[in-house]
């Protein structure tokens, strides 16, 4: 059923390779669940900053030149801290409110069924010989689906493949990795662009920058071309040829869009296309408030209130498509389905409770700002302050990410220590934000810590029954290699170009 060459379950196959992941896998077993991880590093910040107070230690902060003592937390003036700033930190945490807002709207577009319906119908109508390619960029797009993605695309593309005579584990490599792989890449601002900067915003505090969703925007939509060719060419070039012709059979249809679903979404296409247009009226009416006071649109409230405004346009799209599959019969239905997003946000919130503690207590401390200087100095004793050392950092992030799967827990852990490190050496945080988002997302598809492996395992068996972890890391590795060289290669075209990442954003602060 598949080529021959590609059992890497025999030990004279990649028995070593194998051995080095199920290292990480045992390794990554080990650690906390992210909640917990972010409630000892909270504690371990509470000692640490004991220890390091009594040495008397000061830091000299880069922008304002105001001497800043470490500060205990394990004093009274600390421990009032943590008692009067505990739900403060919760709920005036950034990245909180933010993406919550977000999945009002594009929740409900996904509960409603509108987000598999677009996706069904841009794969399926694609001309055969981009179907590849078409697989790739939807994969990409999908994670306006968030983790849903991970379970809607992949067995689609496999079965897109099947039915056109091609092998259909290429095809669930293709989806595979466009959504994992190019999980944060997007044309449009989702969820990760406004939890990412968030997070952002909160590590840059100390050196008053605001990290805005739409800052890595003109990055994310370059992004999308670049690794959609990429991941068409690593799966016709190298993966299909691999795997060879596909003798086996399955019963599986593929179930097209039914007549309803397909007058939804020209429903909701329709209806989106009116917001954009009332949108582009409003931007460009004489005198409009959402632009600035010199009638520009960097800075300007537009690019500031972007989340409700997308937030509206997946709500103006989800109710239209709702409404014509009978999904929304009444204005009740509406709160109904964004509750249940919320409910998958769960998980979520109970870790943004434990992670915004953690960050407030080093910004607190001004551990942060120490760490922060004397990682910069560092840096600086070695003459490495540089591109090269973003593009370290980029390659430390990639082997976290083996073994702290979560997107937004990785980052919090990183942005308090990276952000004000680089920011000390000049670099704008967006950018920061940008080298972590390429470095966490190539790896996504390789880590036994993505639960997903698992789900995906099972489509692939479904197809081989032989078909075990080895075989399945084997195929996506050559996406992780590329993507991840392609990307550092996008980074630095950026930097170097002096092409903004986004509106009225560089490389520099």
């Amino acid at each position: 059923m598949t080529n021959p060459n590609l059992e890497t379950n025999s030990p004279q196959n990649q028995k070593g390779f194998l051995r080095f992941l199920g290292g990480i896998e045992k390794v990554g077993n080990k650690l906390p669940d992210p909640f917990m991880l972010f409630v000892y590093l909270s504690l371990f910040i509470v000692l640490f900053s004991w220890f390091i107070a009594s040495l008397d230690v000061t830091v000299e902060h880069p922008k304002t030149g105001e001497v800043l003592a470490i500060k205990s937390l394990v004093s009274g003036e600390g421990l009032q801290y943590i008692l009067t700033s505990m739900l403060e930190n919760f709920t005036g945490f950034k990245p909180l409110g933010l993406v919550l807002a977000m999945m009002l709207g594009i929740g409900l577009a996904e509960k409603v069924g509108l987000l598999e319906t677009a996706i069904k119908k841009t794969v399926l109508n694609a001309p055969k010989g981009l179907v590849t390619y078409a697989v790739i960029m939807v994969g990409i797009m999908g994670n306006l689906a968030s983790d849903a993605a991970f379970v809607i695309i992949p067995p689609l593309a496999a079965m897109v493949f099947y039915t056109v005579g091609r092998h259909p584990l290429a095809g669930l490599a293709a989806g595979f990795s466009g959504v994992g792989a190019g999980f944060t890449a997007n044309f449009i601002i989702t969820g990760t662009d406004a939890l990412l900067a968030g997070i952002s915003t909160e590590a840059a505090k100390s050196f008053e920058v605001v990290v805005t969703p739409v800052d890595n925007w003109y990055f994310m939509m370059v992004s999308v071309v670049i690794l959609t060719i990429v991941g068409g060419l690593i799966t016709e070039k190298i993966v299909e040829p691999r795997l060879g012709k596909y003798e086996g059979r399955v019963d599986k249809k593929l179930e097209e869009e039914s007549p309803l679903e397909g007058k939804g979404l020209k429903n909701a296409v329709l209806a989106g296309m009116a917001y954009l247009a009332v949108l582009f009226i409003a931007i460009f009416w004489p005198d409009s408030p959402l632009r600035n006071e010199d009638g520009g649109l960097i800075p300007s409230p537009f690019l500031s209130g972007v989340i409700p405004i997308i937030l509206f346009f997946f709500v103006v799209m989800g109710v239209a498509y709702g409404v014509t599959v009978k999904k929304i019969n009444s204005t009740r239905d509406i709160p109904k389905y964004m509750g249940e997003a919320m409910r998958d946000m769960s998980g979520y919130i109970v870790l943004i409770f434990a992670a915004a503690q953690f960050i407030a207590y080093f910004d607190w401390t001004n551990l942060g700002t120490w760490v922060a200087v004397s990682g910069a100095n560092f840096l600086e004793s070695i003459n490495m302050t540089g591109l090269a050392a973003v593009v370290g950092f980029v390659l430390l992030t990639a082997l976290l990410n083996l073994l702290i799967f979560s997107g937004s827990a990785q980052w919090a852990l990183e942005a308090p220590i990276f952000i004000p490190m680089f920011a000390t050496l000049g670099y704008n945080p967006a950018f920061i934000q940008a080298a972590y988002r390429i470095a966490d997302s190539s790896t996504n598809i390789i880590t036994p810590m993505n639960p997903y492996i698992i789900v995906i395992l099972a489509f692939m068996r479904e197809y081989d029954k032989k078909a075990g972890l080895g075989t399945l890391i084997s195929l996506m590795l050559p996406y992780t290699i590329a993507f991840l060289s392609v990307w550092i290669v996008l980074l630095l075209a950026f930097a170097l170009l002096g092409i903004p990442f986004g509106p009225g954003v560089g490389v520099y602060l």
